[in-house]
């Protein structure tokens, strides 16, 4: 990976890590008895992929980029999903005509950017490799 993209990256996992500490500290203060559970283990779903991608960024792993983009993706869809639409299901916690203050709001939305910026860094790098695996994952013997 190019040292540009693999700095882009790094920047990005530490918006997505502030954004990601905000909008969880948020679901303290607002209690977590206010969420269902199917809420809740989306949240640890999304520690725990944040943990694998933080981690293959943070040892320059040559699948960053793929893992940063699928997840940051994905995590931003998540979470839009969960918090700004309107009742959709058990996995819901809407914020349009909840009791939720202004904090709430910016809590939500930095992690929603936070991942947004992971994504669109691993995107890039993705892209300027030529969507292909690097070659040597390629060229790796099967085992």
């Amino acid at each position: 990976m190019a040292e540009h993209d693999d700095r882009a990256i790094r920047r990005a996992s530490v918006a997505f890590v502030a954004g990601f500490v905000i909008h969880n500290i948020d679901h303290g203060r607002r209690g977590l008895e206010v969420i269902t559970d199917h809420v809740v283990w989306g949240g640890t779903i999304v520690a725990m992929v944040a943990a694998v991608v933080l981690t293959l960024v943070a040892t320059r792993h040559l699948l960053a980029p793929f893992a940063a983009t699928a997840a940051g993706l994905s995590i931003a869809f998540g979470v839009t999903a969960s918090h700004l639409l309107p009742q959709w299901s058990a996995f819901s916690d809407p914020l349009p005509g909840g009791d939720v203050d202004a904090l709430t709001w910016l809590a939500v939305a930095a992690e929603v950017a936070g991942a947004l910026v992971l994504g669109l860094a691993g995107f890039q790098a993705v892209r300027r490799q030529g969507f292909l695996l690097p070659r040597q994952l390629r060229d790796a013997p099967a085992r």
